[in-house]
C-alpha cells in the first residue's frame, strides 16, 4: 500500500531500497527555507542495521502489511526459542536476535505472544504490554529521601535491572512494561 512520506508513524514497516524497515523514531522538521520533511530513523528488520532517512510529503513509500498470528511461548533451548501456533499446534523456533535481545528477558512459559511474518517468514515477536515479575533484590531506602520522586535500583527474577519506588521490597511482585523495562505498579495478585 502506497502512503505519503509524511504519513509514516513509529512501528510502521516500509519497503525502502529493496529491504524491509521498521520506523523507530520520527521527527517532523519545517525549515525556514524549503519544504517540510519527516526525519525517520529506520531499523532493518532482518539485519538490525539502522538508517536515518528524510521523506518529503511529495514522496510515496510502500507500507508493508505484516501477517500477525497468535502463538504461545513454550521453551528456550540455547539461543533458540520455541513457539506454538494456537490454531494448528505447529511449532516454530526463533533466535534471540530475531526476537530482540531486550525482549527475550520478558518471555515466560505459556505466554501469549503475536508473531509478525512477511510472506510466511517470521520477522519478529510482539510481547504483551506488561509482565508480572518478582523483585529478587532491592536496595535499602536511604533515610531523608522524599517518597514522591525517589526511586531505588532493583534486580528482577529474570536478571533485568529497573528502578522501583522505595516501598518495594525483595519478594514483591511488580508489573513491568515490556517496551522499556520500566516499573508500572505493584502486582495485584
Amino acid at each position: 500500500m502506497k502512503i505519503n512520506g509524511n504519513a509514516i508513524r513509529p512501528g510502521n514497516v516500509i519497503e525502502h531500497q529493496d529491504r524491509l524497515w521498521r520506523a523507530v523514531k520520527i521527527q517532523h522538521t519545517q525549515p525556514g527555507k524549503g519544504g517540510a520533511y519527516l526525519q525517520v530513523e529506520l531499523k532493518d528488520i532482518r539485519s538490525g542495521t539502522k538508517l536515518n532517512e528524510r521523506f518529503r510529503s511529495s514522496e510515496t513509500v510502500e507500507k508493508v502489511r505484516l501477517d500477525q498470528k497468535d502463538f504461545q511461548y513454550l521453551y528456550a533451548e540455547g539461543d533458540m526459542h520455541t513457539f506454538m501456533d494456537n490454531e494448528t499446534y505447529d511449532q516454530i523456533s526463533l533466535s534471540a536476535e530475531a526476537i530482540g535481545e531486550d525482549q527475550v528477558v520478558y518471555l515466560q512459559d505459556g505466554m501469549a505472544v503475536m508473531i509478525e511474518s512477511f510472506e510466511n517468514e517470521p520477522l519478529g515477536v510482539r510481547l504483551p504490554d506488561h509482565v508480572t515479575l518478582e523483585v529478587a533484590e532491592a536496595d535499602a531506602v536511604v533515610k531523608g529521601q522524599t517518597a514522591s520522586s525517589s526511586y531505588k535500583p532493583a534486580v528482577l527474577e529474570n536478571g533485568d535491572r529497573t528502578l522501583v519506588p522505595p516501598h518495594i521490597e525483595a519478594g514483591t511482585r511488580v508489573v513491568i512494561a515490556t517496551e522499556d523495562g520500566s516499573y508500572v505498579e505493584r502486582a495485584k495478585d
